[in-house]
């Protein structure tokens, strides 16, 4: 099985290093190098191209805000971003930039990694937590997300998504089976042309189409 390659950039020290630990101990994945920011990151991935970022937003020289954006420009890779809770606002600039996802820094190393192979596999991830944050502070729906042409029902299904649930929460909440909220999502993505639900629910939540 090939080995998912990740770049890891984070201004601190001890963050670095304990990713790249926890992931060097996994034949699952290979480390290409770690960086203090985002330029550095750029500069490692032009000479080995990763799967996957690990990408904090705030750092010096180059955040990873821009970093994401140079990073989706030359498509050198995905990016899942970095964050905490108190990072919403550039949470939403780096998905309007083209990241594919974000990771709170208080993960466990089995939810670290669960999350690089979503990523890699064109998933998609995102915290429920970070996500009402998001939601709360978006003013999206005002000039992007165009709710015309959805019944009421496909519209809860959206939210539902963009709030972070499962298939399986979505059809608890909304009384209805987990096929059905499949079949809901595979069409509302067909609608807006975008490909997984990450994609929807950062176009719900921003605007902004991922493709």
């Amino acid at each position: 099985m090939e080995k998912i390659k990740v770049i890891i950039a984070d201004d601190s020290d001890f963050v670095r290093e304990g990713m790249r630990i926890i992931l060097e101990v996994d034949e699952e994945f290979e480390v290409l190098g770690c960086a203090s920011n985002g330029m550095e990151a750029i500069e490692i991935a032009r000479k080995c191209p990763p799967d996957v970022f690990l990408m904090d937003i705030q750092m010096p020289v180059m955040d990873g805000i821009e970093a994401t954006k140079q990073i989706v420009e030359n498509n050198l890779g995905k990016v899942l971003v970095l964050t905490t809770f108190d990072d919403d606002m550039l949470v939403q600039q780096a998905l309007q930039n083209g990241a594919k996802g974000y990771l709170v820094k208080n993960h466990t190393p089995e939810h670290l990694k669960q999350m690089i192979k979503s990523v890699n596999n064109g998933t998609g991830v995102m915290e429920e937590g970070m996500l009402f944050n998001l939601a709360r502070n978006s003013h999206a729906l005002a000039g992007g997300f165009n709710p015309e042409g959805y019944t009421a029902r496909e519209l809860e299904v959206v939210k539902a998504v963009a709030d972070g649930l499962s298939n399986k929460e979505i059809a608890q909440k909304l009384f209805i089976s987990e096929g059905t909220v499949k079949n809901y999502i595979t069409s509302i993505l067909a609608k807006e042309n975008l490909s997984h639900r990450t994609a929807l629910a950062v176009y719900y939540l921003t605007g902004k189409k991922q493709g």
